[in-house]
């Protein structure tokens, strides 16, 4: 048995859930008509209500104390003032520093220079790009921007971009490309002009195999149009910690925006690494956004546990994953916008906890991240909102509304209405007579209420949920900030892709692969 699994505080959590076995949401707030305002917190543009939850005034007691046994605020001390809270690789967790209006931070180690300047640099870049100061080749303006990356340098971006198209206007089309499958590339050239198509090429160490092949195949295609390698340079920019690799391809170096090491790419979004978003939106949107994220650092930073948002929600998901056995988490925002959100918050939950290894090497004893998973709004009802009400598995929710915004107001409401009333079939369940149409209830969701979808909200809502994962990553003793992991599926396909081109497969490699390889090339048409 662990540390934790035999500490006072989760102890005195597995006593409690005994002592809720057979309690209903619905009694909670016939015992207390305040619960939903006991069971709510408001911060900027955004309202939290957890009345829902299947837990009392002594569950989140419980919870805080478990929090307190971790050391919470310490590590939320330490992440702030720039120690390598990232133990395993030795390095700051420090994209904090990229949204804050400090002169200098953190305080060891100031990195402000460095990051003002290049957030000077995107915005010089997108405004050349938006006004058409910026040309390609043929000295035409660019009308569209292809950003090629996977992960970190595709997800926060690609969801923001989408999220924020009101702040779009008629500008410049930016699409992204992420898939090594032929299609996702070609799917986002099919109608555009090499002569005004810009590429951003976003790979921390500019090896990555996806990304890098996207890339030669886009300057292939530039090539078709507007004629040999050395011509095209005013078509790519990067962004990147390999600047030579980056040159190497052709860009050029003023063209090369930096990544740090300090900042893992799930939470690179604040970076270089939105400059496509930044053409997009703006930059003064892009700031919007900051700021909004630079207040729930501060809310994160300096409230109290038992007020602090991400802390709260953090807390829940441990009541729910480690006490009650949920093994999924839905984000199912009501709202259109936001529709590439769980998506993002996938790489962000899973990438970042997803681990069976804690702080000290040893193997753990209770779970980690669950399976993020969801879909937007009414869609999702008409897909798996069934699970939700009747199958087998408990699967907490986060219900995401906006509480205004553009549009038919009629078709809002609609909206709105449909999320409350999933939320109240949930809680309350119905009876029947007849088995099938019985619906338990009790089900488990919070809901997080924005005023509307504005740039402010996205930032305060994104680093909500980056702060709640470093409290799960800290009470569950695990590296938040590390990814080994992903790295293992890389290096087996690089010794796989000539396999496939020449037959020729790596003794290493398993019999079942092996056949796999060999009838792939059977498979293939001879112009393949």
């Amino acid at each position: 048995m662990s540390t934790l699994t035999h500490s006072p505080a989760w102890r005195a959590l597995e006593a409690h859930r005994r002592s809720l076995l057979g309690v209903r949401i619905t009694e909670l707030f016939r015992a207390d008509p305040a619960r939903a305002e006991r069971f709510s917190r408001g911060f900027g543009r955004m309202h939290l209500d957890y009345s829902r939850q299947l837990a009392t005034q002594e569950t989140m007691q419980l919870l805080l104390a478990l929090a307190r046994q971790a050391d919470v605020e310490g590590w939320v001390r330490r992440m702030f003032a720039g120690e390598a809270v990232n133990d395993t690789e030795g390095r700051a967790a420090l994209h904090v520093a990229l949204r804050t209006d400090q002169v200098a931070f953190p305080a060891a180690g100031d990195v402000m220079p460095q990051v003002r300047a290049v957030r000077e640099r995107m915005r010089e870049t997108a405004v050349g790009v938006r006004a058409g100061t910026l040309r390609g080749a043929a000295g035409k303006p660019f009308a569209s921007v292809v950003n090629l990356g996977i992960g970190g340098s595709d997800l926060g971006p690609r969801m923001a971009t989408r999220a924020l198209r009101a702040c779009s206007g008629a500008g410049v089309r930016v699409r992204y490309v992420a898939n090594a499958d032929p299609a996702d590339l070609d799917a986002a050239l099919a109608g555009l002009d090499p002569a005004t198509t810009l590429f951003i090429v976003t790979s921390k160490t500019f090896t990555t195999v996806e990304t890098l092949d996207n890339a030669r195949r886009a300057r292939a295609w530039l090539e078709r149009s507007l004629g040999p390698r050395a011509a095209l340079a005013p078509h790519f920019l990067a962004v990147t910690a390999n600047e030579e690799r980056a040159r190497e391809f052709g860009v050029d170096a003023e063209r090369i925006f930096p990544m740090w090491d300090w900042v893992g790419g799930r939470y690179s979004i604040w970076s270089a690494v939105a400059l496509p978003l930044v053409i997009a939106i703006g930059m003064d949107a892009f700031d919007e956004l900051l700021e909004g994220a630079r207040d729930m650092d501060a809310h994160f930073h300096t409230t109290p546990p038992e007020r602090n948002l991400p802390v709260i929600l953090a807390l829940l998901g441990i009541w729910n994953i480690n006490f009650l056995g949920a093994g999924t988490h839905a984000a199912i925002p009501y709202c259109e916008d936001l529709r590439e959100l769980p998506a993002y918050l996938q790489q962000l939950e899973m990438e970042s906890n997803g681990k069976r290894v804690d702080r000290d090497g040893k193997e753990v004893d209770y779970d980690t991240a669950p399976v993020i998973w969801g879909a937007s709004g009414t869609p999702s009802q008409h897909s798996f909102h069934q699970l939700l009400h009747q199958g087998t598995r408990l699967a907490p929710v986060d219900f995401i509304l906006a509480a205004d915004g553009e549009g038919d107001q009629h078709a809002r409401d609609l909206l709105l209405a449909s999320a409350l009333a999933q939320g109240e079939a949930l809680m309350s369940g119905t009876a029947s007579e007849e088995p099938h149409r019985r619906v338990p209830g009790n089900r488990p969701f919070s809901i997080l209420l924005l005023e509307r979808l504005s740039p402010e909200a996205l930032g305060q809502l994104l680093a909500l949920y980056e702060h709640k994962v470093f409290v799960q990553g800290v009470i569950w003793n695990i590296n938040s900030f590390d990814q080994w992991g992903v790295e293992l599926g890389k290096r087996i396909a690089v010794d796989l892709l000539p396999a496939l081109r020449d037959g020729e497969v790596p003794p290493q490699v398993n019999s079942a692969t092996r056949d796999l390889i060999e009838r792939i090339r059977r498979l293939r048409r001879p112009h393949a």
